[in-house]
């Protein structure tokens, strides 16, 4: 890894003094005690406000009834429960000394003489604007103990160690923050400083059914300092400061100096040292349609690059757009010919043209979602299939042809995390999610009723889209990304010269060709991706406002977002001191074993219990080397020995397996015979007791995907004989065989038939039966860009079964049928599947972990 060799980011004094190197942080001036608990009065008045108010968001009535209900209880113990009522739980809350920043608002109105006869209706309202102070939003940001080890302190270059290859990451690692590092160093006054970018991020169309007005919507900030993966993982590292209406800002203000960002101040971070911090607006996050309007830019046009809208991509390196181009344009033509010519409205400022250091038109950030996902796949490449069907084949075979492919995603086998489709494509209305699971299984779906372009076409869409939403992002990948882009342009010509549609001029299309250049300028574009703030928009204003009495509601939404603040700001505190390293219960336990109670015996649960239950993330600490263990819970119901379990899955040869497994697990490490080869008689016997389990999870680290703060993600791999009451369930995992290759080809594809565990030799041995898989060819299908596998075979066509120890699993693998010209067998489902076919497709785009080890 490569720094910048000018001292960014160094540590000072309070009093902005910087400090030698190898200074220690001050200091705390007043330490706190870790049973201090203010304003709570223990560990459990902390947890039930927690769980009350932020887990359970149990309305106030409700809440008074519980509580009524504990109190009761505990009247013969002379004792009462944590808050009398509902009021004295908000009290609380609200006395939190940490995490406040008041909200604040005022009225505007338009003032602008108003043009004769009829007019719009919005210039005679008056519009309420509630923000909250964005610098001291920024100073808890920076203070918060949590990000201290996921922050950067100053920008830098990062190579890889094998091959020396820049590679892009975090906002810090890329061009843009370096840049204006470079230019604050210039100024002897801002010399040394942390150079801090404001990230912003609005969304109005949401909030209109909140507040009755069509021009408010919430405005969301961060700092670019924090790393991706804290952004993503939702730690507060995001922040609603306003709801705001938002008046297009004109020459007359753009000049207030108190937007002015050139002069550093001193605040303190999470590592307890001083720094100097100089801000500067960074990257924009919003949908094209609030780019347009923060741009001053005509609808259609593009607006980063300066290519007519008639057709966006005919020229591909166009003029980027800059503020002083377009001043210079304003200067020179007239309005209808910025407007036609270059698309853009003369009489509307950016607002981010009398920053220092800002351009709207480079800050404009790459959205994944809007751009690829909702726009580029599900609105355009979905809706284009659909139009060349029906045009192809005609309104009754289309609709039959349809009906098939949507057959075909409704039978895709479960997977963990995998959204089920009963009605295939049939949506009433699309979401976002929708949207990212219909593309996990949409390509194999679809071939055998569509040209082979239009299955490339989206096999080098479905590549670019992957390898961009990478967590981290190399020279080499960006070689692979234009690679997919050009394969996409070349076959996605087959939608208009077959008449489909009539041009690919379209905003959400182009902006794929500046993926490259904004993933130099800002680094991976899933950390800057609107689906961070739509994420926050559901804990800051949907929640919120289904808590409200939805008279007034915005006032009583901007409470509740201060007092989730306060908590949040008092968990990271308590978290900071020890405070929540175990649970109520067993601190408690804990403290009356240590009084030497005699009425007490402690049996405290394994912390490892705990994350028994199936959980989308998990933010322990980042673990490279996968592992898989069975479940906790023994399966009673189930066979309790060999010849039981063998009788279950009706394999007469699973005693043998059994023996042949332990003389792999017990053999001599010089003995190199192949367990297949050696007789029974020569390897252990055992028929004894054995545990059964339903499933088994694999932890493993994949960044890519929704994971924790250290890019962990846990994954639940089922094989039990009934899944929801409905059928059976048994999933397909892949298999380290101890090579040294990477991706599939040193991994092996089974299914397992089940998981279970037994003791010899003293020894417990978790293991599962698995029916093996062989892989298709030398390489993957030319047109999916997936590997094919079908069921292996022993003598005499038997499937081939082993038996393998649950360390040797590496994660779920997850397959599709390879459905040819054939139309679905309509007695075939989900839980029939992986049995129904001869051949499957390795499904790479089940999610970015697949893509990476099964490409």
């Amino acid at each position: 890894m490569t720094k910048n060799l000018i001292r960014e980011g160094h540590p000072c004094d309070k009093h902005g003094n910087f400090l030698p190197d190898g200074t220690p942080p001050p200091p705390t001036t007043e330490p706190k005690s870790c049973d201090d608990w203010t304003p709570f009065r223990n560990h459990v008045e902390f947890e039930t406000a927690e769980f009350l108010y932020i887990q359970n968001q149990m309305p106030a009535n409700q809440a008074d009834r519980l509580l009524n209900l504990w109190a009761t209880t505990l009247l013969k113990h002379g004792e009462s429960p944590p808050f009398a009522d509902h009021q004295d739980l908000y009290a609380t809350i609200d006395s939190i000394p940490l995490g406040e920043v008041k909200w604040q608002g005022f009225s505007c109105t338009y003032s602008d003489e108003k043009p004769d006869g009829s007019y719009p209706p919005w210039m005679d309202g008056s519009y309420d604007v509630w923000y909250r102070d964005p610098r001291e939003v920024v100073r808890n940001m920076l203070a918060n103990p949590a990000y201290s080890d996921e922050m950067d302190y100053r920008p830098y270059r990062e190579y890889s160690t094998d091959g020396d290859e820049r590679q892009f990451r975090d906002l810090m690692s890329a061009d843009w923050a370096w840049e204006q590092a470079d230019i604050i160093a210039g100024d002897p006054e801002t010399l040394g400083s942390t150079f801090m970018p404001i990230i912003l991020g609005s969304d109005k169309t949401t909030v209109s059914v909140v507040t009755g007005n069509n021009e408010y919507y919430p405005l969301y900030l961060s700092i670019g300092n924090v790393h991706n993966n804290v952004r993503r993982a939702h730690r507060d590292a995001v922040a609603i400061i306003g709801f705001l209406a938002m008046p297009k800002t004109t020459k007359e203000y753009a000049q207030d100096p108190r937007f002015r960002m050139t002069k550093p101040e001193v605040a303190k971070f999470g590592d307890g040292h001083f720094r100097r911090v100089i801000y500067g607006l960074g990257p924009y996050i919003a949908d094209y349609e609030e780019q347009v309007l923060l741009a001053c830019i005509v609808r259609r046009w593009c607006t980063r690059c300066c290519a007519n809208r008639k057709d966006l991509d005919a020229d591909l390196d166009a003029l980027l757009r800059c503020c002083d181009h377009t001043e210079a344009l304003v200067d020179a033509g007239t309005y209808a010919q910025l407007w036609l010519e270059f698309g853009i409205i003369s009489d509307l400022v950016p607002f981010t043209n009398d920053f220092p250091r800002a351009d709207i038109y480079r800050l404009i950030a790459p959205d994944l979602l809007h751009q690829i996902i909702k726009g580029a796949f599900k609105d355009h490449l979905v809706s284009w299939v659909e139009i060349y069907i029906m045009q192809t084949h005609g309104k009754r075979d289309g609709l039959r042809i349809l009906d098939d492919i949507d057959h075909r995603i409704a039978a895709v086998a479960s997977f963990a995390g995998l959204r089920r489709f009963p009605q295939g494509r049939g949506f009433k209305q699309w979401t976002g999610d929708d949207s990212k699971a219909l593309m996990k299984v949409y390509l194999a779906t679809i071939e055998g009723h569509v040209p082979q372009a239009i299955v490339r076409a989206f096999r080098a869409f479905l590549e670019f889209c992957y390898l961009v939403r990478r967590n981290t992002i190399t020279e080499s990948t960006l070689a692979e990304i234009q690679d997919a882009l050009s394969r996409y342009h070349q076959h996605r010509t087959i939608f208009v010269e077959s008449g489909a549609i009539t041009t690919f001029s379209l905003p959400r299309q182009h902006s794929l060709v500046h993926y490259i250049y904004l993933i130099r300028q800002f680094g991976a574009p899933n950390g800057l991706c609107s689906s961070i703030t739509e994420s926050k928009h559901i804990k800051a204003v949907k929640e919120p406002w289904r808590r409200s009495s939805k008279y007034n509601a915005l006032g009583q939404m901007l409470v509740t977002n201060q007092r989730l603040d306060k908590l949040a700001a008092a968990r990271v505190d308590f978290a900071n001191r020890g405070m929540l390293d175990s649970t109520c219960l067993a601190a408690e336990l804990e403290a009356l074993a240590s009084n030497n109670n005699p009425n007490i015996e402690v049996h405290l649960l394994p912390s490892s219990v705990a994350d028994e239950a199936p959980v989308p993330v998990d933010h322990g600490p980042t673990v490279l080397q996968a592992h898989t263990r069975l479940a906790r819970t023994v399966q009673r119901n189930r066979a309790r020995n060999v010849l039981a379990l063998a009788e279950e899955l009706n394999l007469p040869r699973f005693p043998d397996l059994i023996r042949h497994f332990l003389f792999e697990q017990t053999r001599r490490p010089d003995d190199d015979r192949d367990s297949v080869e050696i007789p029974l008689a020569g390897c252990p016997r055992f028929e004894g007791q054995i545990s059964v389990f339903n499933s088994a999870s694999s932890r493993f680290y994949a960044p890519s995907d929704i994971s924790g703060i250290g890019g962990m993600r846990v994954e639940h791999i089922r094989a039990c004989p009934l899944w929801r009451n409905e059928a059976p369930r048994n999933d397909c995992i892949f298999i380290n065989i101890g090579s040294s290759t990477e991706g599939i080809r040193g991994l092996e594809v089974a299914r397992v038939r089940a998981f279970f565990s037994f003791k010899y030799g003293g020894e417990i041995f978790p293991c599962a039966i698995v029916r093996w898989f062989d892989v298709i060819g030398d390489s993957p299908d030319e047109d999916t860009g997936m590997w094919m596998v079908h069921p292996a075979y022993g003598a005499n066509r038997a499937p081939l079964h082993s038996i393998v120890h649950v360390e040797t699993i590496y994660r779920a693998a997850h397959l599709i049928p390879i459905y040819g010209t054939r139309f679905f067998p309509p007695n075939v489902n989900l839980h029939t599947s992986y049995d129904a076919f001869r051949a499957y497709y390795v499904n790479k785009y089940v999610d970015h972990h697949a893509f990476k080890i099964a490409s």
